[in-house]
């Protein structure tokens, strides 16, 4: 997969910079969430390769500096305006470059285009639409957790539809970013019983407008390509439940689910380096795209991560002669380790390995101490509807309650079994329920927990003479593997995800689960698509009997999905696995990645009163800085000195810079160049050959600029 979202951002943002105001020195001005947009992308060092002399925040405190231009790359928010505009009045730089990372506002665009002073000074205004964090290489999330509770909440239903919208702008966001106009389908629940069951239809209809909008009035867009036309699928968390409560044993679905992470903004594991040594020491190591070890390895099946751990560690130790000095084989973690501990001279590699080490043996100690062989059985059966031979399970029930005497299981684990038992049966009696907590020492807060999930489309009680059928899966029941086939009995149950795709690129998808927002265009479109039709004009396209290239080597079509409410990493892992597979570029949008412990906590959360989440709808309105608007002093100037009644001091006589001060040939004063430089007075007369002049002042601007980038680069 040779596209990533991360490469892809950090070069959209690298060209936008070094194309606006080309061949000048220029500043970069950002704001708090501009900023972690950068951060998450680009390194400091690659912007100021592209002739920026700094980079500055717009809410601090900045010096003036009216001979340089000023690039503005700014998050479209009533306060950041406010800055901006002060920024203006202040004539803070020469001239200013706007650039949104989404769509500004008609009444803050408004409020910028009224302003002359901004009229004089703004050089050029444009969208960008890069307002999405890019995770992983096809993993995209938008950083926002508070989406759960916005679009589940009894209590927030008032700001569901300016959310909405904020969802679209972003989404619109990474299909711009990607060149797609994607058709669109979206998740309608058969039998629906909760409110949130329109929400996927809303929202697909929300991002076909803004899409359709943006194609009206951008001429260029989607670019011509001979890429099959893309897919865009909108669904949300209550389209699967089961996949935030099964135990995965991929890499990555353990070390999030069991370990304790440090993940915000970027993801920090703390770890022992060299145990038992003089230097031991316990350090915080980042976990992220720049780990090639991690990459490489996040999906892998504990099983199989272990071994190739050890292979990748003789490999690195084959290819270095210092690790050739011991002839004992490292054929096990342990002795991994006390090999590691030997090799000072390699000290990434070495840390790399050690960390990943200590996770691996670390999920394996849980694993083993908390009894997640036991619980992942029972587990697979209930989401599955099928055991280990594919049948029909027998005995759940009980199986469910031996666990739930067993003292090695923990309570958010039993908590997660009496949620999956519910889901299994489609609802239990009221007092079957209170039961099942009770036995697993659970506090009677958790029943809320479970109550919950009928805010997202789960029966959780049902009557005692119920004539309901049992209904339907999503998808069929998974199919027996056939010979040859490795089977895994703890890892039998695919997240929804995975079988959606399938069927999306067989063209087998039900559309009456999963409609059009076009049903007729599209319908025809999405047929289109698999015969390679591009979505650049038909007459250009070639005809499906004249291709001559293999397929391997044709453009690969981008299927874009959007889970709203949060995804889990083994839903990220599916759309990996169908990538690698089918030949197509899977990409998935998210609001923000949940964890177990995180599905559970969010989901309780939806009975507590609102003002308890601290929605960042319901918090103070941020505004910009005072400072921003303070009087800026003068040179020179500084509070005066007071005497006794109030009364200022009357000024002393210069006398030491007098005695310190030369006139040079160019009327510069000696003594005070590195503080405050007398202006040169303007010149009066109009030269003979303006031209010369002009020419001059170029050569005269450019020396500096040069001299500019000569202070900005010592300063570092």
């Amino acid at each position: 997969m040779a596209l990533s979202a991360v490469d892809l951002l950090r070069n959209i943002i690298l060209d936008t910079v070094r194309n606006t105001a080309r061949g000048e020195w220029k500043l970069l001005v950002l704001d708090e969430d501009s900023k972690k947009l950068v951060d998450a992308v680009v390194k400091e060092d690659d912007i100021l390769q592209e002739n920026v002399t700094n980079i500055e925040q717009i809410e601090h405190k900045r010096p003036l500096n009216q001979s340089m231009d000023a690039i503005y790359l700014l998050s479209p928010q009533p306060h950041i305006v406010d800055c901006l505009m002060a920024d203006f009045e202040r004539r803070r730089y020469r001239r200013s470059y706007l650039i949104w990372t989404s769509l500004l506002p008609a009444e803050l665009r408004g409020r910028i285009d009224s302003s002359a002073s901004g009229r004089e000074q703004i050089a050029q205004l444009r969208v960008l639409n890069v307002n999405f964090f890019p995770r992983e290489s096809h993993l995209v999330t938008f950083r926002d957790p508070w989406s759960f509770p916005t679009l589940f909440h009894p209590a927030c239903n008032n700001l569901v539809r300016k959310h909405m919208e904020d969802l679209s702008q972003k989404i619109v966001s990474v299909c711009v970013s990607l060149g797609e106009y994607p058709i669109i389908r979206y998740h309608r629940p058969r039998n629906p019983l909760h409110e949130a069951a329109v929400l996927c239809s809303h929202l697909a209809r929300f991002v076909q407008e803004e899409l359709d909008q943006y194609a009206q009035f951008h001429a260029d867009f989607p670019p011509p390509s001979p890429r099959p036309r893309g897919v865009l699928i909108i669904t949300d968390r209550s389209m699967d439940l089961f996949a935030p409560l099964v135990h995965e044993f991929t890499y990555q679905s353990m070390v999030y689910d069991l370990l304790p992470l440090n993940d915000g903004d970027r993801t920090f594991y703390k770890t022992i380096l060299n145990p038992g040594e003089v230097s031991q020491e316990e350090k915080e190591m980042e976990i992220g795209e720049s780990d090639k070890i991690w990459v490489q390895n996040r999906h892998l099946h504990m099983k199989d991560l272990l071994e190739k751990l050890v292979n990748d560690f003789n490999k690195f130790r084959a290819q270095h002669p210092q690790f050739a000095e011991s002839s004992e084989s490292a054929s096990s973690i342990n002795n991994i380790k006390d090999m590691l501990a030997g090799l000072p001279q390699f000290q990434e590699g070495k840390e790399a390995y050690s960390l990943h080490l200590n996770m691996a043996q670390e999920c394996m100690n849980i694993f083993q101490k908390c009894g997640l062989s036991e619980i992942a059985t029972v587990e697979q059966s209930l989401a599955t509807g099928l055991d280990e031979d594919y049948r029909k399970p027998k005995n759940l029930a009980d199986q469910v309650v031996r666990l739930l005497d067993d003292d090695s299981v923990r309570s958010p684990d039993r908590l997660r079994l009496i949620m999956e038992y519910i889901l299994y049966r489609d609802g239990v009696f009221p007092s079957d329920t209170q039961k099942l907590i009770a036995h697993a020492g659970l506090p009677t807060q958790d029943s809320e927990v479970i109550q919950n999930l009928e805010l997202l489309g789960a029966r959780v009680e049902k009557p005692m003479k119920d004539t309901k059928p049992t209904p339907q899966p999503l998808f069929g029941r998974k199919q027996a593997p056939s010979q040859g086939e490795e089977d895994l009995s703890l890892s039998r149950f695919d997240p929804a995800m995975k079988p959606m795709l399938e069927e999306v690129i067989r063209s087998s998808l039900d559309q009456s689960i999963f409609p059009f927002t076009k049903p007729q265009l599209d319908a025809t479109d999405n047929l289109a698509t698999q015969d390679n039709i591009s979505q650049a004009s038909l007459r250009s396209a070639k005809p499906t009997w004249a291709r001559t290239r293999p397929s391997a080597m044709e453009p690969r079509q981008r299927i874009i999905v959007f889970m709203a409410g949060g995804a889990t990493y083994s839903e990220s892992k599916a759309c990996y696995d169908v990538s690698q597979t089918s030949m197509k570029d899977v990409f998935l949008a998210t609001t923000h990645m949940i964890t177990p412990s995180l599905f559970l906590r969010q989901v309780g959360d939806l009975s507590v009163d609102r003002r308890r989440l601290h929605l960042p709808a319901d918090r103070p309105k941020p505004k910009a800085p005072a400072h921003l608007f303070e009087k800026e002093p003068q040179p020179g100037s500084g509070p005066a000195a007071q005497r006794p009644g109030g009364l200022p001091a009357p000024p002393q006589p210069p006398t030491a810079a007098i005695n310190s001060m030369n006139i040079g040939s160019n009327g510069a004063v000696n003594g005070s160049a590195g503080k405050h430089q007398l202006p040169t007075p303007p010149t009066i007369e109009q030269p003979a050959n303006p031209g010369k002049l002009v020419k001059k002042d170029k050569e005269k601007e450019a020396k500096e600029k040069k001299k500019h980038h000569f202070f900005s680069s010592s300063k570092k």
